[in-house]
């Protein structure tokens, strides 16, 4: 075995990538309970992308056989219920994942120096991720798909000049038809995992390149032992690894209970509508995206003119970017910020929740004017972030990490 690794590490760079990455790859010894997601959204993806390539075996992009074929595998593919279910429930947990793991960013300061590019990275998967999730959500080609992805597509007709060109090159068609449905096919099981993989790739080398943060958002590199091993650092091989394993069997635990016992989850997970043949001529009752795109359409909805709707939409997106230049509070966890920053963040937790709840209901004039408010507290805690973060009094940062 020692001759064979000696082979491959002549050839390519094997027991190095395991030691850089895993086995001696030093993380803080603190880590808690919100340090699994990031490992659980991993989890997810490779569920996603095994899951997505058995339905490709069976499904057909067109928009005469889509909706049969997705009946065929439900009914008739051996397995092929339990795949479907696992990958139509593996999208909703990996926007529950991936929303905590966000949190977990804003909760501890990790978008702040020297982990700005990696919280870009974060994003831009989150990005292509949402991309990914709406191309995908048109392919069961059901009522609630098609006339979502309508109304999506139709916002980019509200963009001066160019807008109603642009709308009908994303179509492909005058109106959503089988052309559409081919080319989001495509893009959702070729382009965009591989924009997704090699993002992921480029999160784990950038946040390696700099080190974990911790709850304290304490620098565990300063305090090196003879050997310049961190003192207050663990190996993330095999420490970590045993760690994750306990919070993947509890995840899956809870995962496979909704996939096998409640997977259209009141039907938030799989819209009521969808279990319908698209219909061009018969427009649903109420049309909401699916939950996890609901805080921005209501955003969206808040705004009376179509045109600042979009604009609202793409900034509440947009100035998760910037997050790293907004903070300027000396520390990074919240542990030691003051209370603004902590009343701030709840306060943008509680907009954010209530924003995505307003998303799925009809509107109505009460409903809109909370919405309104919402948005107003979501962006007004990025815009008054870097005045809150300077001015508020801190907490003395430990040199070492607490535990």
């Amino acid at each position: 075995m020692s001759k064979f690794m000696d082979w491959i590490d002549a050839r390519f760079p094997a027991t190095s990538m395991w030691e850089d990455h895993l086995s001696k790859y030093y993380a803080p010894k603190n880590f808690n309970f919100f340090y699994f997601f990031g490992s659980l959204a991993l989890l997810v993806l490779v569920n996603q992308i095994v899951t997505g390539v058995w339905l490709t075996m069976s499904y057909t992009p067109s928009a005469e056989e889509a909706f049969a074929s997705v009946e065929y595998i439900m009914r008739d593919v051996e397995y092929g219920s339990i795949l479907r279910l696992l990958h139509s429930t593996g999208a909703s947990a990996f926007f529950i994942v991936v929303y905590l793991h966000m949190f977990r960013g804003l909760l501890y300061g990790s978008y702040q120096k020297p982990r700005e590019l990696v919280w870009i990275f974060g994003m831009l998967i989150y990005l292509a991720l949402m991309a990914e999730a709406f191309m995908g959500y048109l392919l069961p080609w059901g009522q609630m798909s098609y006339w979502g992805a309508q109304v999506i597509i139709s916002l980019f007709g509200a963009i001066p000049v160019i807008g109603n060109d642009l709308t009908q090159w994303i179509r492909g068609d005058y109106l959503i038809s089988g052309i559409t449905l081919n080319r989001f096919f495509a893009l959702h099981v070729v382009a965009l995992p591989i924009v997704i993989l090699g993002l992921v790739v480029l999160h784990v080398l950038a946040l390696h390149e700099v080190g974990s943060n911790n709850p304290d958002g304490v620098d565990i590199k300063k305090h090196k032992d003879e050997n310049g091993k961190p003192l207050d650092g663990i190996a993330f091989h095999p420490y970590y690894t045993v760690k994750d394993i306990v919070g993947v069997v509890v995840f899956l635990f809870i995962f496979c209970s909704v996939v096998f016992f409640f997977p259209e989850m009141g039907g938030y997970f799989l819209e009521k509508p969808n279990f319908e043949q698209a219909n061009a001529f018969k427009t649903p009752e109420h049309i909401a995206p699916v939950w996890y795109f609901t805080p921005f359409y209501a955003i969206l909805r808040a705004i009376p003119d179509k045109l600042m709707g979009v604009m609202a939409m793409g900034a509440a997106i947009a100035v998760l970017f910037v997050l790293p230049w907004l903070d300027r509070s000396p520390v990074k966890s919240m542990r030691y910020k003051g209370w603004l920053s902590r009343i701030w963040l709840l306060v943008f937790c509680v907009a954010f929740v209530i924003l995505g709840i307003l998303g799925v209901l009809p509107p109505s004039p009460g409903r809109a004017l909370l919405s309104q408010v919402c948005t107003f507290l979501y962006f007004a805690y990025f815009i008054l972030m870097p005045f809150y973060t300077r001015i508020e009094k801190t907490k003395p940062v430990p040199e070492r990490v607490t535990g």
